[in-house]
């Protein structure tokens, strides 16, 4: 067998094993998810445990219920974190600016850009995206 169809097979079977992997690991997301809602979902009462429909709106109410509070929490704190760990230290590599100026034109500089993660801003302190976090819950 030549030597170049032998790496196009090993790419294929590459391809294949994350493709597997992945589909693990959505299946497994799927079962955690559904654990969640049986813990989540409220007892169903026994005229109603008789009628399939039902047990499957009360475990999609649980599994909305569960997803909302943990990403509402979650997004609260991820927009209150402090986007560069090293910020006000002396080895922060975005502490730094670059400025120049051609001709009589204004100079541009990047320390608009580097200066408020370098000062330890959080994401909805950042002078664009900062308001658009506004929407996000938390």
């Amino acid at each position: 067998m030549a030597r170049h169809t032998d790496s196009t097979s090993s790419t294929a079977v590459r391809r294949a094993l994350l493709r597997v992997g992945l589909t693990v690991t959505a299946a497994g997301a799927a079962v955690g998810a559904g654990g969640a809602a049986a813990s989540a979902a409220p007892d169903p009462s026994p005229s109603q445990s008789s009628a399939g429909d039902t047990n499957l709106e009360a475990a999609a109410g649980g599994v909305s219920t569960a997803l909302h509070s943990a990403t509402a929490n979650g997004v609260g704190t991820l927009k209150r974190l402090q986007l560069d760990p090293l910020a006000g230290t002396g080895t922060d590599p975005l502490d730094n600016a670059v400025a120049t100026q051609v001709a009589d034109f204004a100079p541009v500089s990047t320390a608009a850009v580097t200066g408020p993660v370098a000062s330890g801003a959080s994401l909805e302190e950042l002078p664009v995206v900062g308001p658009a976090t506004g929407v996000l819950p938390g």
